[in-house]
């Protein structure tokens, strides 16, 4: 992906394959809003992703890091310790009982010893500090003191040639420049506080600053330590070798323990400096030799900066061991050590922890623990939302870090509710989509679009997608659909990004990243089009009041062959929206809208994984022609009766056919009996599936057919029948064994009942026969069974989740009631 993004659903731009398989895998889906949902449809995948399947405990590498700052404190402890020690007995052994005594030699040889491991003992944790400042700094932390100097004198000679050589302002500034982007890019764009020093940049004094810089400073500390070390190891073996402490004579009891006490003191000394020195030994063995440092950033997949990141981690795990207990290190671990660098103050520390968090989430290995620490720790997230409103160039990579975080986070359900539930969460993620619309200059007018592209510094396409990605996965819950609706100005932000022109369209090779945001905005608007209950009526009448909706979406239907997936999500879309009469009667009334859904629902000869565009395509029809005179009207207009009647025959969208059949049929009105006379030609093949098929075709045929028989006289349904090679106590026997096998109200099926019960009445109406017919199969009993399980599930033509949308203007009640009538009286 562009810009090293990396995102969870969208591992490759190759959107033509991706688009081929998530296809496929729709066309199995039979969700429809002919059919009540469960009302966990929604949430099943927020839920299922909220309890992930137990997994196999991965080793921290940081732990190693740990370990080796807990030997490390515990060598050095013991060595400051034996020094403490020695200092103590110099001072009130050696100075303080013989320092008359002692020989000159001894005298200045235990004052050196005494000075150095004095300096380096109670100086130690101040030689840490200067040590951990280094990595403070990115800028700093890979600059040896070899080039600081050489950088610094070159700076120095350049000031002074500048003196003595004529001003040449056209080639000075541009020299000028390239060094600046030069300096620019090897930083990184990091922003720098402009109020406070940078402390590993602090000139200590006015003159020679590249030698009192903190971060040679502490590398001239370091080399002191070892050489006050071995200092004392080679004073302290040239008096225990030689032991030339002076003569005592006899009888002189003030200088008969000195030898001993000068004995005890050199030994402490030389055990202190060797304690040291094994301790640097054993440091440089591990950092240099075997690159634990290298190696411990290598299984974290920090990348080449990281290196940055595992060095200041250790420092800090050494510092908590030395100065405190041994075992306070122990308690540090990466993504802990992140979060604290993410509420620094510093740029370069708040970039380090964003770095290491935004690995450890996006990483296989780490990704549930880190998201389960994160989750959890409420002002982390709050920080991660503050930084998505961070739009300095020089923040780019933080922003981008907080925001495929958040994305990662949104992926689990109880973390998507922290997140949308922390104040100005939304509008926070509503600032990384970066399209701008003008004003009109007039109230008669709309500002045109700007969608910001991609610029040299600043990666504007990238915020785009990780903003409809969290907002997409944040969409999974029915009450973050409601929070993203009612803020100010997404919606149609969200829109715009559906847009595509074309040209881009018409590409069937096109890998750009526009056509993976008009993806991911068509999902998105999918989802929130489709939220149930009052919040799904307010998000449908949002959507469709955006004046660009619908136009949008009948520009990928025109031009968007090549790219199925966009035209089945439009689709989608439309049928949700259809769900509202006002979003009915626009999407209807927008040019050439029902002709492009036609043509694609006759379109033949797709490939068979593209085929639940076809269906989709009828599904959406279907609902535009139910309770929509208008609509019917404009269907009628463009003479596809005889080509719906055709596709009956065509397994892969008969149902969506029949259905676009009778609610042409019934909401048409009188007006039109002669334009749909043309369905009567499909009376046969309605038969036939009658009485052959089963399920959710038989359901639809059942209601096709109480619709087509209203345009045939007596005689033309008598003949009818004999086409068809099916006799009238066929039919009734079918459905009388309908009403039988279906005792209770089928979620399914659920109009079934109802269709057998109004063809049945058809029937009755039609010759006083089979009012006979009826009765001689038992329908009144079957009838009587139905009134005493009628539900409501019945009375309604399609539903949003578990509510009934568009009720029938009879209830199925009275259908049954209607047909007894009908029994008894003949």
């Amino acid at each position: 992906m562009e810009r090293g993004v990396s995102t969870d659903d969208d591992g490759s731009i190759h959107l033509n394959v991706l688009e081929l398989r998530t296809l496929s895998e729709t066309a199995g889906s039979s969700t429809t809003v002919f059919e009540p949902q469960s009302s966990n449809g929604k949430g099943d995948s927020s839920s299922a992703s909220s309890v992930s399947p137990m997994t196999p405990v991965v080793r921290a590498p940081e732990k190693k890091l740990t370990l080796f700052a807990l030997r490390l404190a515990i060598l050095e402890k013991t060595a400051t310790g034996l020094g403490t020690l020695g200092f103590i007995w110099a001072t009130v052994v050696l100075l303080g009982g013989f320092a008359i005594t002692l020989d000159k030699t001894d005298f200045w040889f235990i004052t050196i010893i005494l000075l150095i491991e004095g300096a380096r003992i109670f100086s130690r944790s101040h030689e840490l500090e200067w040590q951990h400042q280094v990595t403070w700094s990115l800028a700093g932390a890979g600059i040896n003191s070899f080039r600081a100097i050489k950088s610094g004198s070159h700076h120095l000679i350049e000031a002074v040639k500048s003196m003595f050589r004529p001003m040449v302002i056209g080639n000075h500034s541009q020299r000028t420049r390239e060094k600046t982007e030069r300096s620019v890019g090897s930083r990184n764009c990091q922003r720098k506080p402009t109020r406070t020093w940078e402390s590993a940049d602090v000139p200590l004094l006015p003159y020679a600053q590249w030698v009192f810089l903190t971060r040679n400073i502490s590398k001239l500390l370091y080399w002191l330590q070892l050489a006050s070390a071995t200092a004392c190891i080679v004073l302290s073996l040239m008096k225990l070798i030689k032991h030339n402490y002076g003569d005592v004579a006899k009888g002189d009891t003030d200088k008969r323990n000195r030898e001993a006490a000068l004995n005890i003191f050199y030994s402490l000394a030389l055990a202190e400096a060797m304690l040291f020195l094994t301790e640097k030994a054993y440091w440089e063995w591990n950092v240099i030799y075997c690159k634990l440092l290298e190696e411990v950033n290598k299984e974290c997949d920090l990348g080449p900066s990281g290196i940055i990141s595992i060095r200041r981690f250790f420092y800090d795990a050494y510092s908590k061991c030395v100065n405190g207990s041994i075992f306070d290190g122990l308690k540090m671990d990466m993504v802990i050590f992140g979060m604290e660098l993410l509420d620094s103050n510093s740029p370069d520390e708040q970039l380090i922890g964003a770095r290491i968090l935004r690995q450890f989430a996006m990483s296989k290995r780490f990704s549930d623990d880190t998201l389960q620490k994160i989750g959890i720790n409420l002002s982390v997230i709050e920080r991660f939302v503050e930084m998505l409103n961070w739009k300095d160039p020089q923040e780019e990579e933080i922003r981008r870090s907080a925001a495929e975080i958040l994305s990662k986070l949104a992926g689990k359900k109880q973390n998507s509710l922290r997140v949308a539930g922390i104040p100005g969460a939304m509008e926070s993620i509503s600032s990384l989509l970066q399209t701008n619309r003008s004003s009109g200059a007039a109230t008669d007018e709309i500002g045109e679009k700007k969608i910001i592209l991609d610029h040299a510094n600043y990666g504007f396409w990238t915020f785009n997608h990780l903003g409809l990605l969290i907002l997409k996965k944040l969409a999974r819950n029915h009450d973050n659909c409601g929070k993203i609706g009612n803020t100010r100005g997404l919606l149609p932000k969200i829109i715009d990004f559906t847009h595509a022109e074309e040209s881009l369209l018409r590409n069937e090779h096109d890998t750009s990243s526009q056509i993976l945001t008009v993806k991911r905005s068509l999902q998105l608007v999918k989802m929130l089009a489709s939220t149930t209950g009052i919040t799904g009526e307010h998000l449908r009448r949002e959507i469709s009041e955006v004046v660009f909706t619908i136009s949008n979406i009948r520009d990928i239907l025109l031009h968007g062959e090549k790219h199925p997936l966009l035209q089945k999500l439009g689709i989608d879309i439309l049928t949700s929206l259809a769900l509202e009469e006002d979003a009915t009667e626009r999407i209807g009334g927008t040019g050439g809208m029902l002709k492009e859904l036609f043509k694609i629902l006759f379109k033949e000869g797709m490939p068979e994984n593209q085929n639940c565009v076809r269906i989709a395509a009828g599904e959406a029809l279907a609902m535009l022609a139910l309770d929509s005179k208008s609509n019917c009207h404009r269907i009628l207009k463009l003479k596809v009766v005889d080509k719906l009647v055709e596709t009956l025959a065509v397994p892969l969208v008969r149902v969506n056919a029949a259905r676009i059949l009778r609610n042409l049929c019934a909401s048409s009105g009188a007006d039109c009996f002669n334009q749909l006379r043309g369905v009567t030609a499909a009376a046969p093949t309605i038969l036939k599936a009658i009485t052959s098929e089963d399920y959710k075709l038989q359901e639809v045929m059942i209601g096709l057919a109480a619709q087509v028989f209203r345009f045939m006289t007596r005689e033309e349904s008598s003949n009818i029948f004999e086409r068809a090679g099916i006799m009238e106590i066929d039919l009734a026997n079918t459905l009388v064994q309908i009403l039988r096998k279906y005792q209770h109200p089928p979620i399914k099926v659920p109009r079934i009942r109802r269709y057998a019960i109004e063809l049945a009445i058809w029937m009755m109406r039609d010759k006083a026969t089979n009012v006979h017919i009826f009765k001689n199969l038992g329908l009144e009993m079957v009838l009587e069974s139905v009134i005493e399980t009628t539900a409501e599930i019945e009375n309604f033509n399609i539903f949003s989740g578990t509510v009934g949308v568009s009720r029938h203007s009879v209830s199925i009640h009275s259908l049954a009631e209607t047909a007894l009538m009908l029994l008894m009286g003949g």
